[in-house]
């Protein structure tokens, strides 16, 4: 028995066709973002760029491209001053600013990757840790915040930056309706960091602490309470008088609020680090704590904790001297 198919006809939209040169403009927006990388990694490159033609323009040399020799110099006048980390960070900067303006890149030369070594085992290629302080300091801290606008705003930031293991970035780019209470604590979410350039939505949890004075989920009540809105920034700037606004607080102000609070030693990635060392020596392990701040590997854990664990698990407290 033949059986026949019957096909509907359907009507599909065509797409808008494009120039050829709009579309060969789209496409060159395409790679240059693609090899620009994340905002805050743009940001400084371009800082960097900015910083590498003035030192050019002082000495009458060209901008770009920018030759062996002249890029060995560079790095050697760095090295006076400047710790191995921006060193390569001006490095991977003026890379990227070749690639982008489709020249061949410089650090690629042997003379320039030699240069490189000898400031390497000349100046060392340690970071400097950003300090963790201790939980009783930091709670003997948290105590002396007034309980003003500014204030509630503060504990709030302060306590959910520790608890929650937040970049500063991270912090600052809290909405309020990413904010969600539950039973035991609230869950922040937020798109966006370091490792996860792809917007990809990530969650945070923090919990009731049974002490009010020192609990992130009562701070970002109390503070949300004040603010009166149910959209927009989280963290807001408050101008003098107490006048809260609805203009996004800089990741700097976390630094500034950090310091203002804890002391001129620590600084705005001190929380997140104080996280990883204090849930570390208490017992969590590290995919416990890698859950709270999204790393990827337990390097930085370990490097994180080392510094603390020289100090408290070492055997040289038990030699009864």
């Amino acid at each position: 028995m033949n059986s026949k198919l019957n096909v509907e006809s359907k009507s599909e939209e065509l797409p808008v066709l494009v120039s050829r040169e709009e579309l060969a403009q789209q496409t060159a927006a395409f790679f240059a973002r693609g090899i620009e990388g994340a905002d805050n990694t743009r940001k400084a490159y371009q800082s960097d760029i900015a910083q590498l033609t003035v030192w050019l323009r002082h000495r009458g040399l060209p901008e770009l491209p920018i030759d062996p020799a002249t890029l060995a110099a560079y790095i050697s006048d760095l090295a006076a001053t400047r710790k191995w980390s921006t060193i390569s960070r001006r490095l991977a900067a003026i890379r990227q600013w070749h690639r982008l303006n489709g020249h061949p890149n410089p650090a690629s030369d042997e003379a320039v990757k030699t240069v490189m070594e000898g400031i390497k085992r000349s100046i060392g290629t340690e970071p400097e840790q950003s300090p963790a302080f201790d939980i009783e300091e930091y709670k003997a801290c948290l105590a002396r915040i007034p309980t003003t606008p500014t204030g509630l705003r503060d504990r709030a930031l302060l306590l959910a930056g520790f608890a929650g293991g937040f970049r500063r970035s991270e912090l600052v780019a809290l909405n309020i309706e990413s904010v969600q209470f539950t039973r035991e604590g609230s869950i922040l979410s937020y798109q966006g960091s370091k490792t996860n350039q792809y917007k990809k939505k990530e969650q945070k949890a923090l919990f009731f602490s049974p002490d009010p004075d020192t609990c992130p989920v009562r701070a970002l009540q109390d503070y949300m309470e004040v603010l009166g809105r149910n959209v927009g920034p989280l963290f807001v700037r408050i101008r003098k008088n107490e006048q809260i606004t609805e203009d996004r607080l800089s990741d700097k102000q976390v630094a500034r609020t950090t310091k203002a609070y804890l002391g001129e030693d620590y600084s705005a990635h001190s929380l997140r680090a104080s996280f990883v060392t204090i849930a570390k020596l208490n017992g969590a392990d590290d995919s416990q704590i890698m859950q709270q701040t999204k790393h990827r590997t337990r390097t930085m854990i370990d490097r994180y904790t080392r510094v603390q664990q020289v100090v408290k698990h070492n055997a040289a407290m038990k030699l009864g001297l």
